[in-house]
């Protein structure tokens, strides 16, 4: 499994001054993409997405937060195949039911994007992951009064790393499924009116 995309980022209605940001689950994805017997690409999201940030709208270096996926919505289109992703084998969702990612930096860019460093923990394991070509859009006002903006990125990841280590050889050497996954994350997040922070 490689990729896995992650999605949600910043700023503030009001210049230089911190803001809460909710991230609205049913507008961001999880999209990760895997080789599957080295010919092909299974493609798959997680979605259930949780968690806020707080942002500067006058420097987003200063983001901080934490996102969570819901990893029993793990959706493949192949409801046998989703359900061996949910088991031991891969994710084992009774025990891990939840992937988890912390902010910890974030830096410029080119072409006014970012990078965004934090610590992934996907089945009890942590590890450092970076999230490349940050891109966080203007705020824009939802038809129900409220401040919105979108956050999207990459990363590519080792699933070996976080213990997920299934695979069958080839006959020819090869293996059913690859190591690395490519994801992609695109969240929307909803601005926190400031009245409710309390």
């Amino acid at each position: 499994m490689k990729r896995i995309f992650l999605a949600v980022l910043f700023m503030t209605s009001l210049p230089g001054v911190s803001a809460t940001w909710e991230i609205d689950d049913a507008h961001t994805t999880a999209k990760f993409k895997i080789r599957h017997l080295m010919v092909s690409n299974v493609y798959g999201q997680i979605t259930g997405a949780k968690g806020a940030l707080e942002m500067d709208e006058k420097d987003p270096t200063k983001t901080t937060g934490t996102v969570t996926l819901d990893v029993t919505t793990v959706n493949t289109a192949n409801e046998k195949r989703d359900a061996h992703l949910k088991g031991e084998d891969f994710f084992d969702v009774a025990k891990h039911p939840s992937i988890t990612y912390t902010i910890k930096k974030v830096t410029k860019g080119k072409g006014g994007k970012y990078k965004m460093d934090g610590e992934l923990t996907m089945k009890g394991v942590t590890k450092p992951v970076s999230l490349n070509e940050v891109e966080i859009t203007p705020t824009v006002k939802d038809p129900w009064g409220g401040v919105r903006r979108g956050f999207s990125g990459t990363t590519t990841l080792s699933r070996k790393e976080y213990g997920l280590t299934w695979n069958k050889q080839l006959d020819d050497g090869g293996m059913v499924v690859g190591d690395t996954v490519d994801i992609e994350v695109a969240a929307e997040l909803k601005e926190k009116p400031a009245a409710a922070k309390n």
